[in-house]
């Protein structure tokens, strides 16, 4: 992204990741670079692997730019070649096949990922081959190749510790600024594919207002319907044993639309938020500390901690594991999501 910004770009970029918000985020920043002093789209072309050939491919880079000082040349599902190719490059390519297996090795045809690796080596100055895969082996060519020449563009999901610090960046390029606690709110419920977070804090953006804050009602009102008020009432009610309470919570406050996975991200952010709570109390922390390390806001202190006392060693462990088998329930069961959410509350009951 610096380098498009600056304009000093690579002749090749292996972007790779199965993070599709940030693939797209970089390859049209590379696009908008390249085509700088050029007519849009005039020296331009894009490949599918496994479509179009390595040849044509290669011929595209090594075209001169017509009035422009580049061509961008993109190259989608590079990871095609390599479920295609049968002995891989793997442990050093075809170069050291063809000296260990004399004549018949020598004869093979290199692998378009290999074509692609001995293109790197001399690539030409005129044009931007953006290669973009979810996923190649490590120690394939064009990879390692990419590692040591620095042209490799890693596009990996984040990890859910990194999502909040995320979203708190990108609302603040929205020019609004978000509380951590809501941030870690937003990332539970959002997360964690990026694509979705950024329409969810674009949509939040305009429902505040220009340099206001994203809050958890915004939150409540925009991604779910469910306020947070609401779920920490299903938490009490699981903390007293009152099943009927917290049925009669999730009948209220399921939304079909979303397969209820919202609503298990909001009441898993609470669980969460509870568990660095009793985490600081046993290190010695005074409730307000505790509060301020879990994100707990100061109005439901006396609330948390009581829930807290009233349940069993251990319970909170438990609640997670379950929320856990939830969240794989949601997305691979055939049973009606309600009923899943429901199984949940009585065992989290149970314990």
């Amino acid at each position: 992204m610096k380098e498009a910004a600056s304009g000093a770009l690579r002749p090749v970029y292996l972007v790779l990741g199965e993070e599709r918000w940030l693939v797209d985020r970089v390859v049209n920043a590379l696009r908008e670079a390249a085509a700088k002093g050029g007519i849009a789209g005039f020296n331009e072309d894009k490949f599918l692997a496994g479509d179009a050939s390595i040849e044509s491919i290669l011929g595209a880079a090594r075209m001169l730019p017509m009035m422009a000082p580049r061509r961008f040349v993109l190259v989608r599902g590079v990871e095609r070649w390599e479920k295609k190719d049968d002995g891989g490059d793997e442990g050093g390519g075809e170069e050291e096949r063809a000296g260990a297996g004399g004549k018949r090795g020598a004869s093979r045809q290199a692998s378009p990922l290999d074509a692609l690796a001995e293109y790197a080596k001399a690539p030409s100055p005129s044009a931007v081959l953006v290669l973009v895969a979810t996923k190649l082996h490590a120690q394939r060519r064009v990879v390692t190749s990419a590692k040591k020449g620095d042209f490799l563009v890693a596009c990996e999901p984040l990890s859910r510790r990194a999502l909040p610090g995320f979203i708190t960046s990108i609302a603040r390029e929205k020019g609004n600024p978000i509380a951590s606690d809501v941030a870690d709110q937003l990332a539970e419920i959002a997360g964690p594919e990026l694509g979705y977070v950024v329409d969810a804090i674009e949509r939040l953006s305009l429902y505040v207002g220009p340099k206001q804050p994203i809050t958890e009602d915004a939150i409540a009102q925009v991604v779910i319907r469910v306020r947070q008020s609401t779920v920490w009432e299903l938490i009490d009610a699981l903390g007293r044993r009152r099943l009927d309470r917290a049925l009669a919570a999730l009948a209220d406050a399921y939304d079909p639309r979303d397969g209820g996975l919202r609503l298990l991200g909001a009441v898993s952010w609470s669980v969460r938020q509870m568990v660095k709570f009793e985490s600081a109390l046993a290190a010695g922390a005074s409730q307000a500390e505790a509060a301020q390390r879990a994100g707990v806001s100061p109005y439901k202190v006396n609330d948390v901690a009581q829930t807290i006392r009233g349940l069993p060693r251990g319970a909170l462990a438990g609640w997670m594991r379950v929320l856990a088998e939830t969240d794989l329930a949601l997305k691979s069961s055939r049973r009606p999501a309600q009923a899943v959410l429901e199984t949940m509350l009585i065992e989290m009951c149970s314990r």
